[in-house]
């Protein structure tokens, strides 16, 4: 028999995500195109607190990168949308920058069936992540960004206190879409205020939006600082099909001027890898060579075109 918690929980009606949105009371009633009128002008307010959030994002990606160049590595803990979007972006990030899957890591309440299937209840477990993270074995080095739009969930604010218990020098912030007394417990707090949704408390639409964007800006920044990207190229690419094989013979005659034939010729010399392919062609090394000086170089395409 199922056991039902019949306790009365917290007023969260101070929450500003679950507040009322004056600008949408009367959807039951709108048309198709009038629904979208109002969603698409809510959502011109995302980047506008995108906008005020940027100190905070920008100090915690600049606390975060010392540690990530080390070796440590950015993990997002976080309960239904908010899980599922810091999964999301930690499994762009290998295909796109080729670093191991390992370096940014996505924790969701429930675990990976949740991506699919809603685990609501155990979102309220504030010991819910420590066996998640006891088998990360974290270090000084780690950093762990809880992610939680009303900024209450006890799932990811208790993963904040877990991850002190484990190792007291781990980094930790926070990110939520409503100010909270509890945010304080983080290193870092991210607060960015995309106010009441259109629909009252569905944090799927402007602070999940938001969210999306303020991940995309944390590891994309912390990819172009670790090397990851060449002027704005995806240098890092390895062709996989293609798709990717053609961009990457691309962004060869991009920096080559190179015939477009003489690119795929020097990518599959390249083992599809573009940087490697950009090495050897432009300092004159074979492929052998090529991948020594990348790797004296952690990677850095700019520094290995100069040594």
């Amino acid at each position: 028999m199922k056991n039902i918690n019949n306790s009365i929980p917290p007023d969260r009606s101070k929450v500003h995500t679950e507040q009322r949105n004056s600008s949408a009371m009367s959807l039951h009633n709108l048309s198709v195109d009038e629904c979208v009128d109002v969603i698409s002008s809510e959502d011109h307010q995302i980047l506008i607190a995108i906008e005020s959030a940027k100190p905070a994002i920008i100090a915690f990606i600049e606390e975060v990168e010392p540690r990530f160049a080390e070796g440590g590595r950015l993990i997002y803990v976080g309960a239904g949308t908010s899980g599922r979007l810091g999964v999301l972006d930690a499994s762009e990030i290998p295909p796109t920058f080729q670093i191991p899957n390992n370096r940014i890591i996505g924790i969701i309440a429930g675990g990976d069936r949740s991506l699919r299937n809603s685990s609501e209840g155990l979102e309220d477990e504030p010991m819910g992540a420590r066996v998640d993270l006891e088998k990360l074995m974290l270090t000084s080095l780690d950093t762990i960004l809880g992610i939680t739009a009303g900024g209450t969930t006890p799932y990811v604010l208790g993963s904040l206190q877990i991850a002190k218990d484990i190792h007291a020098d781990v980094l930790t912030g926070l990110l939520c879409c409503s100010t909270s007394p509890q945010g304080t417990q983080a290193d870092h707090l991210i607060y960015i205020p995309t106010g009441a949704e259109i629909i009252t408390g569905s944090t799927r639409m402007k602070a999940g939006t938001a969210t999306k964007l303020a991940l995309n800006m944390i590891s994309t920044t912390l990819m172009i600082r670790a090397g990851r990207v060449y002027q704005n190229l995806m240098v890092d690419l390895r062709v996989s099909n293609d798709k990717l094989r053609d961009r990457g013979a691309r962004i060869i005659a991009t920096l080559t001027e190179l015939e477009r034939e003489d690119c795929f010729d020097l990518l599959d010399k390249a083992n599809g890898e573009v940087k490697a392919a950009l090495v050897m062609h432009l300092n004159g090394l074979n492929y052998s060579d090529a991948v020594i000086l990348l790797t004296q170089t952690n990677g850095n395409l700019d520094k290995a075109l100069v040594s």
